[in-house]
């Protein structure tokens, strides 16, 4: 579903006036919100693009005291980002990991938060719950993964570990007072969502004029197993049309997959382009994509689909995706796992005219301020 386009008017922001001789009611205070996040990564995708805006958009709202606090140091600096020690590990997309919890801990104290946002289970989630409630604050974990695609990510078979990582996730989200998803969670965590996770996007992402469409295959982010780039591979050696695919991106499998593509005979088809940040030259990348591939069959949203479709690109993208009900009809969908189905939507799409009339309308009803003004509402009625 897409993102509510109605803006709230929050009790800080309405003109009182004195009715019968009674003084007006106090205007609320801000609600004080931080949003904990371990998988922040100078390269990385949906959650930090999350967070970035959400920073933006509460730097103007009144109704909002807004923090967050990742492992450092990182790059971009933005106003109520907060950093703790951290150690880097995965140097594709600069992921770190905390050095424990106490400073983490020590950043919520000073703050004393009205609501806690978790978005991992893997930093000390019982002991951070647990504390940040003794603070009085209410605690929310934010479901943006699943077993499915973290077992994914693991090495050997996948089903192997599902019961593993699934008592893992019953157990994180034990403490916390409720969950927030774009999906179902119950299988997952053993409760359902109590919020609905929103998405959004940048201003950049619509329709451009003079933007010249190619005719090569586009996917954007980043190069692991889990986000179905194999299969994609897989699909561009059965197409007889040869197409050129384009990867944008950085990641673990980066060496594999070239070692793929010459085992298939695509490495002359295929180039290799570094992450791209910048939300303008993104959607001019999408638009001039001869189709837009997301080829993930556990994507827990699906950002990158979502953008491009309100860019005026063919999209293309499995059906078990969220964000194709939010596309309003403009991505073609394979079955997943089925690599002969991708390849057909892939040349369906490439046949395709997009149209930038929907991308349009898409990509005015779905901005970052409507989706987080919603998501205020539900974290005052949640304390209230």
């Amino acid at each position: 579903m897409p993102p509510e386009t109605s803006t709230p008017v929050h009790p800080g922001t309405r003109r009182l006036r004195v009715v019968s001789g009674r003084r007006p009611a106090a205007p609320a205070r801000p609600l004080r919100v931080v949003d904990v996040a371990m998988f922040y990564g100078e390269r990385s995708g949906g959650i930090r693009t999350y967070l970035d805006a959400k920073l933006r958009w509460s730097a103007g709202e009144p109704g909002v005291d807004h923090h967050v606090v990742v492992p450092g140091p990182v790059v971009r600096r933005m106003e109520g980002l907060r950093e703790v020690p951290s150690l880097r590990v995965v140097a594709a997309n600069g992921y770190r990991v905390p050095l424990g919890a106490g400073a983490l801990l020590r950043e919520l104290r000073a703050l004393a938060p009205d609501v806690v946002l978790l978005h991992d289970p893997f930093w000390r989630p019982l002991g951070i719950a647990r504390s940040a409630r003794e603070l009085g604050a209410r605690v929310i974990g934010v479901h943006h993964g699943s077993v499915a695609l973290d077992a994914a990510g693991l090495p050997g078979p996948d089903r192997a570990w599902h019961p593993v990582l699934r008592r893992w996730m019953h157990r994180a989200h034990r403490e916390v007072d409720g969950l927030m998803a774009a999906l179902p969670t119950e299988r997952d965590t053993g409760r359902p969502p109590a919020l609905r996770l929103r998405f959004g996007l940048h201003p950049a992402f619509r329709p451009q004029e003079g933007v010249r469409r190619g005719d090569h295959v586009l996917y954007v982010g980043r190069l692991a197993r889990e986000k179905g780039v194999f299969e994609l591979l897989h699909a561009a050696a059965r197409s007889p049309d040869g197409w050129p695919l384009r990867l944008v991106g950085s990641g673990p499998a980066e060496g594999r997959l070239r070692a793929l593509a010459q085992r298939l005979g695509l490495a002359h088809r295929l180039s290799w382009r570094p992450y791209v940040g910048d939300p303008a030259r993104l959607a001019r990348a999408y638009q001039s994509a001869g189709a837009v591939v997301m080829p993930g069959a556990h994507e827990t949203f699906g950002l990158v689909g979502f953008e491009a479709a309100a860019s005026g690109a063919a999209v293309v993208a499995c059906r078990t995706a969220p964000a194709v009900a939010a596309m309003g009809g403009l991505a073609r969908t394979y079955r997943p796992g089925d690599v002969a189905d991708l390849a057909e939507a892939i040349g369906v799409a490439r046949a395709s005219e997009p149209d930038r009339g929907v991308a349009a309308a898409l990509a005015a009803r779905s901005s970052w301020d409507a989706a987080f003004s919603a998501e205020l509402e539900d974290l005052r009625a949640l304390v209230a």
